[in-house]
């Protein structure tokens, strides 16, 4: 699971009032190298939850190898014109942790009622139990 599908996720679990970020415990992690594709990554980035993201780069950053980039304390990822004034290191940084990094076993933690969602093989399973719907 990369962190970019991370990033959209969130506990749904009954009577759950902040299940958003979840939490990332990690089991197995994979690291790839992919091509930059830096129009795409300026269309995507006023999606994503710049601080969610932020939480899971810490989470995920000392199982990586190489490290992770580290990356800038504040983006306002709503300003598109803003964004493309992007320093290219920078674009390269976010589309690594967005894109190259792999949860392949693990937890996500709902930050809320702790409820554990395991990852197995990269996918999620965020099924609820019937007691939880």
């Amino acid at each position: 699971m990369r962190l970019l599908t991370h990033n959209f996720l969130k506990s749904n679990v009954k009577g759950t009032e902040n299940g958003y970020p979840l939490n990332i415990e990690v089991t197995t992690v994979r690291c790839d190298e992919s091509p930059v594709d830096k129009e795409f990554l300026l269309g995507l980035l006023p999606k994503v939850n710049y601080s969610g993201l932020q939480a899971a780069v810490r989470q995920m950053g000392p199982h990586c190898d190489p490290p992770l980039p580290e990356l800038p304390d504040d983006l306002d990822v709503s300003d598109e014109e803003g964004m493309k004034n992007l320093d290219d290191a920078i674009i390269a940084d976010l589309h690594r942790v967005l894109f190259d990094i792999y949860l392949i076993e693990g937890w996500l933690v709902c930050p809320d009622t702790m409820r554990k969602f395991p990852v197995k093989d990269s996918i999620p399973n965020m099924i609820l139990h019937e007691d939880e719907i």
